[in-house]
């Protein structure tokens, strides 16, 4: 099939797309995106969510899925035939190495529980794919590093789910207010969230449901017997298999105060936490925490509790930069600037773009409000792909508020402060810190930096 047919065929699914292919972002995205063979690793809530705003951009061939879990698998092998203009379903396996074996995807995203990210990535990557990896790119230190390497060794495009980057009145309010000077010198942010999201309740253990590798899931983590608390979408309230409430949620709001404000490595890292509420929880992580990450000239504090009522019920979960001209609100539904002095306070509402893209007001589990935000992040992603340049959430970035939000976490455990050295990817004079840098591999998997 010709280009200007799998034009035809892509602005003829009914999907809204027809706006977007009309500006100048949507016709270089989908031109370059057009033809390309992908694949996703890890079919559960954001694996899907990513993909399909991929069908929305760009005329991609979904060629093949991949996912543990049967029933994830089937269930997205069958959405994605009902989107993608070619109306195939895709090539169904339960091993990402089969997936990759044939070497013949352009692009995958990895969409997996943190503890599988690193080798998914790393896999996809050695078998010639450009990627699109979810955030925390990894579940330890180290494990980031070697994506990074390997990503700058290959020559690959790798984009991360870091989309606070490409959120529309985000982009708006940095330009706006932080790029234009009007917030001024910027000393202090801080970053928080008070979503009630940690497992309460401890219910008892059982058998894996039927369609479910339970041992290949758990892969190179423990391998705890299963709970439904855990699986599906429950994991990240265990240690064993994501970083916690930092891991998941401070690396978006720190993630966007360092794009905002140009900010690279943290100085020094310190936190303390723990179940202070809901200490009987199945859960593993905590359920309050509070991280200072020291730059040059600024200090980022980081606030979570999974209890309680929020300080302010417009901004839930968000950063507030502060500066000496003004204050400005940042969240996944608006953002708020309040001018110091005279003034009225300005603020600007997510634009949800369900009148082009009407199939988000029915999709299972879509956080309507982020879509345009994945969208416009998978447009950047495949205009980085057909230039290969560096996309807005390049996989350095990506590993720096990582692996920020990892070295808070070691920070509690430990009681102290940690000073970081990105140059030697080292804590300063702390042996016991540096040994428990890297987590260790179940057999018979082993860890990309071993």
């Amino acid at each position: 099939m010709n280009l200007m047919l799998r034009r035809r065929g892509f602005l003829a699914t009914g999907t809204g797309a027809l706006a977007a292919w009309m500006t100048g972002a949507g016709a270089r995205a989908a031109e370059a995106g057009a033809g390309k063979r992908v694949g996703l690793i890890g079919c559960g809530w954001y694996g899907k969510c990513d993909l399909l705003r991929l069908l929305q951009v760009a005329p991609v061939e979904v060629a093949a899925l991949c996912d543990v879990d049967r029933g994830l698998l089937d269930e997205a092998g069958g959405l994605v035939s009902s989107r993608q203009v070619s109306k195939k379903t895709p090539r169904l396996f339960t091993d990402y190495r089969e997936m990759l074996s044939g070497k013949d995807l352009d692009l995958v995203i990895v969409g997996t529980p943190d503890h599988w990210h690193a080798l998914t990535a790393i896999a996809a990557m050695e078998a010639g794919a450009d990627l699109y990896l979810q955030k925390p790119i990894s579940v330890d230190v180290p494990e980031g590093k070697a994506i990074l390497d390997t990503a700058r060794r290959l020559g690959r495009v790798v984009q991360v789910g870091t989309q606070r980057r490409s959120t529309p009145h985000l982009v708006e309010a940095k330009e706006r207010y932080v790029d234009s000077g009007a917030l001024g010198k910027v000393g202090h942010v801080e970053l928080f969230s008070y979503y009630h999201m940690r497992a309460k309740g401890n219910p008892p253990d059982e058998a894996p449901p039927p369609g479910l590798d339970w041992d290949f899931w758990c892969g190179p983590a423990p391998l705890r017997p299963f709970n439904k608390a855990i699986h599906p979408r429950g994991w990240r309230s265990f240690k064993e298999y994501g970083n916690g409430i930092a891991g998941d949620m401070c690396i978006h709001m720190l993630d966007t105060a360092r794009w905002m404000l140009g900010l690279g490595w943290p100085l020094r890292i310190s936190s303390s936490g723990g179940s202070f509420v809901d200490p009987k929880s199945i859960a593993t992580v905590q359920d309050t925490q509070v991280a200072m990450f020291e730059f040059e000239n600024l200090t980022a504090v980081w606030t979570h509790r999974t209890w309680g009522t929020t300080p302010d019920r417009d901004f839930p979960w968000g950063a507030i930069l502060y500066g000496d001209k003004g204050t400005l609100k940042l969240s996944v539904q608006r953002y708020e600037f309040i001018p110091s002095g005279s003034g009225s306070p300005v603020r600007q509402e997510v634009t949800m773009e369900l009148d082009r893209y009407p199939e988000d007001a029915t999709e299972k589990s879509l956080e309507k409000h982020v879509a345009p935000a994945i969208r416009a992040h998978m447009r950047d992603w495949l205009q980085a792909v057909a230039s290969r340049g560096k996309p807005v959430a390049d996989v350095e970035q990506g590993h720096i508020s990582s692996a920020s939000c990892i070295l808070a976490n070691l920070a509690d455990e430990l009681n102290r402060t940690l000073a970081w050295e990105p140059q030697t990817h080292r804590i300063t004079s702390d042996e016991e810190a540096n040994s428990m840098l890297a987590r260790k591999y179940r057999d018979p998997w082993r860890h990309p930096a071993a």
